[in-house]
């Protein structure tokens, strides 16, 4: 089709078409075709609107309503066949009308009486995000659930944890693992707790004063599947904050996901060797044949940044935007999808890697080194009654000592610790400190990663997915604990 029989929305007292390269600047369709089922949606529910108030008749209506159906069959069949529509049209909404005006005559030209680009763009954009964003939504659950199977499975995998990516003490395999899981959680409830601001209906708000026919904005809303209307028809075209929020929402989402993939990198690497990455999500070297590279995770790394940037960029572009509509919004679209598109690769991505991973639970122990017990020491002298800064004070000189013999803590002799205090007790006390298992067991405190710790907070995050009431981490003295808090 050539650029003569373009379908144009506006132009009638312009004497020339735009330049070419404020064409390639301005036109949207590349981008805003991903729109093309909300756009027939909306325009379907606009006529039966206009129908309902007088202001279109029964055999227009019908001839729109059967007009748009052939246009989405249409359009559907395109880019399932060629992945993208040639018309000459600068965006989405001029594509529908021209094709609607070829099946439905000129009653197609009454559709967009009383209508503006502004409010329908400003409803297909908040349509498409109720109906995809719960696809995100799915895809955390879907992690959380790996995240948990694999916490379940390996519970009695001890491995080191660590602050400042120094050996700091022994936990839980799945401590660290149900750790990112409850982040994403906390994802999962940001994003649906957006959806109620999201769901307000910007359509018949017009191009920025409202509408001048008698519509029932309510009703046109319910009839699209939003629980409320946009109420201030300047604030309908120009707020793009659902935007904004979803994607800081998804850079603070890549963020954890980003943290998570640089653990496991870490892990998987040979000098800690805890993890090893499947096939699947593991590339090799073009040079060096013996190279198992953890480029999935490495992506979702990288791609954390890119969500951060597209979260910053678009924000800088609102920045000190006059009311009400200004074209700088048509970015809207393209950072929105992109921003899409890359999270919810990242958490297929990440899913996949940790389902298929293997855990070396040997190679974990291995890490482990006595002194990462000096915590647990100083523990068992508060409770014998040194207070907690003295008990510190005296692990740090048995530290000190055990380096001078060239030992670590569990080779100090038992008459060195007596030397430096007599609360260290008998030999036969202060070896019994020296259990990988007593270690972790000891932290049974709710959170902790103790093994009761560590189901209670499986047993919570499978009810939240179940969609039951969570447990409470700490029960109240008058409150009867939930049933999965009950051993």
């Amino acid at each position: 089709m050539s650029n003569k029989d373009r379908y144009q929305l506006w132009g009638g007292c312009f004497s020339e078409e735009p330049s070419a390269v404020l064409r390639r600047l301005n036109d949207s369709l590349a981008v805003d075709s991903r729109l093309y089922r909300e756009d027939i949606a909306g325009s379907r529910a606009w006529a039966r609107e206009l129908h309902r108030s007088g202001h279109l008749s029964e055999q227009d209506n019908s001839a729109i309503q059967s007009g748009l159906d052939k246009v989405e069959k249409d359009i559907e069949k395109e880019l399932s066949q060629t992945g993208r529509l040639n018309d000459p049209e600068e965006d989405i909404h001029s594509v529908v009308e021209r094709r609607l005006h070829a099946h439905a005559g000129d009653a197609a030209l009454r559709l967009h009486t009383a209508r503006s680009r502004n409010d329908q763009s400003a409803t297909d954009t908040r349509l498409w995000m109720l109906t995809s964003l719960p696809t995100l939504g799915a895809a955390l659950k879907q992690l959380i659930e790996v995240l948990i199977k694999r916490a379940t499975d390996e519970l009695n995998i001890i491995a080191p944890g660590y602050t400042h990516l120094q050996r700091a003490q022994p936990i839980r395999w799945s401590q660290f693992l149900l750790s990112y899981a409850w982040g994403l959680r906390d994802d999962v409830m940001r994003l649906e707790e957006q959806m109620g601001r999201l769901s307000r209906c910007p359509l018949g708000s017009g191009a920025i004063a409202g509408c001048a026919l008698p519509i029932d904005r309510t009703r046109l809303a319910w009839s699209l599947g939003f629980q409320d209307i946009t109420p201030n028809s300047m604030f309908a075209v120009s707020s793009r904050d659902h935007i904004v929020e979803f994607l800081n929402w998804a850079a603070l989402c890549g963020i954890h996901l980003s943290r998570l993939s640089e653990d496991l990198i870490i892990y998987s690497s040979q000098e800690f060797g805890i993890v090893r990455l499947s096939d699947q999500f593991s590339t090799g070297s073009s040079l060096m044949p013996q190279k198992r590279n953890p480029d999935g995770l490495e992506l979702v790394r990288g791609a954390a940044g890119l969500l951060l940037g597209d979260s910053f960029s678009f924000t800088c572009v609102l920045k000190g935007l006059p009311s009400t509509y200004n074209k700088d919004l048509q970015s809207d679209k393209e950072i929105l999808f992109r921003s899409y598109d890359r999270l919810l690769d990242c958490l297929k991505v990440t899913a996949g890697t940790i389902c298929t991973m293997e855990v070396n639970s040997s190679r974990a122990i291995r890490c482990l080194e006595p002194g990462m017990l000096a915590t647990d020491l100083a523990h068992a002298l508060v409770r014998r009654g040194v207070p907690f800064r003295r008990a510190h004070h005296l692990i740090g000189v048995a530290l000190r000592r055990a380096s001078e013999l060239g030992v670590d803590l569990q080779g100090l002799p038992h008459n060195e610790y007596v030397a430096i205090s007599p609360e260290f007790g008998t030999d036969k006390e202060l070896a019994s400190l020296f259990s990988w298992e007593s270690s972790v067991e000891q932290y049974s405190s709710a959170g902790g990663t103790g093994q009761q710790a560590v189901e209670h907070q499986l047993g919570a995050l499978k009810d939240w997915l179940r969609g039951q009431p969570p447990c409470s981490p700490v029960p109240r003295p008058d409150e009867t604990p939930y049933p999965c808090c009950l051993k």
